[in-house]
């Protein structure tokens, strides 16, 4: 099997074949005549025969290169069809990368809203709390809670990554919580959390070492689940909570809440800030949070 020749020398060929004029052909290609010229020259040697007539101020094509024309002209639209089409399905398609817990109880929830207004633009979410490189990786936008953000980066604030005790009501009535020292004679889910001695310490309630063994869940989602369920007192992100306060499933027994500094922020590459759906989304997910920083309490 002969291998195929040059790109850069078919390239050449097609436009001179389609202008039937090497000046024209060099406009196009952003190269030199003589440039264009050698590329042709690649190829009539390959082939073992002229693939243009050259006559006093014009071209014509040769009767192989009337052949060779359509055929290469044929291909080049194909790689330009097929290019377009991946262009427009990578511009239609914005990739999330959020942490879980914005992703499972905000993201998720409010997603359908922002498709129904763009109703172009598909989604994909991947759930990570690893960094992005959006270098390496097909990532958009990232969602992610911090209290720095890298350099090269656009950072738009959401909400503060505010934490306090949640519980069941009925465990606030079953070991009469009326101070926040009250709150030791209720099991604890994850203890070991940070969290929870950075609220006790703005309490001002001293905790006791951990002297038995405990269940770490790792995810606000699932220490939000066991709390719903009665299991005992997480410290949670109060403002993703609302709809469960009102339905009477989790309670904020005082109004202390902790804040390290730390925001959800959507980031994405500066090179990237004028990508149209990267703009909607940032647009549409910087609005739709107000109600998000409307709750914040610190």
């Amino acid at each position: 099997m002969s291998s195929l020749p040059p790109l850069a020398a078919l390239r050449a060929f097609e436009a001179v074949a389609r202008h039937l004029s090497f000046t024209k052909a060099a406009e196009e290609l952003g190269m030199t005549q003589a440039a264009v010229s050698y590329q042709i020259k690649i190829l009539e040697e390959r082939l073992g025969t002229p693939l243009f007539l050259r006559k006093p101020r014009q071209i014509a094509l040769s009767d192989t290169g009337a052949r060779l024309a359509p055929e290469v002209t044929r291909a080049f639209q194909t790689l330009r069809s097929a290019f377009a089409e991946l262009h427009g399905r990578v511009d239609s398609t914005l990739s999330i990368s959020a942490v879980p817990t914005f992703a499972s109880q905000w993201l998720a929830a409010n997603l359908g809203l922002f498709q129904l207004a763009h109703p172009d633009i598909a989604v994909r979410i991947e759930s990570n709390v690893a960094l992005v490189d959006f270098a390496a990786e097909e990532v958009d936008v990232a969602i992610r809670a911090t209290g720095r953000v890298g350099p090269g980066l656009v950072a738009h604030a959401l909400t503060k990554v505010e934490f306090a005790p949640m519980l069941h009501p009925r465990l606030v009535e079953e070991h009469q919580i009326r101070g926040p020292a009250d709150l030791l004679r209720v099991p604890q889910i994850t203890p070991d959390d940070p969290w929870v001695a950075a609220w006790f310490k703005l309490a001002g309630v001293p905790l006791l070492p951990l002297d038995r063994p405990f269940a770490r869940l790792g995810y606000q989602s699932m220490e939000a689940a066991a709390v719903m369920a009665g299991r005992g007192v997480a410290m949670l992100t109060p403002q993703f909570y609302g709809e469960e306060v009102r339905a009477g499933r989790l309670v904020q027994p005082f109004d202390l809440v902790g804040w390290e500094g730390h925001y959800y922020y959507l980031v994405y590459p500066e090179a990237r800030r004028n990508n149209p759906k990267i703009r909607a989304f940032r647009d549409w997910i910087v609005s739709a949070t107000e109600a998000l920083r409307a709750l914040e309490q610190t």
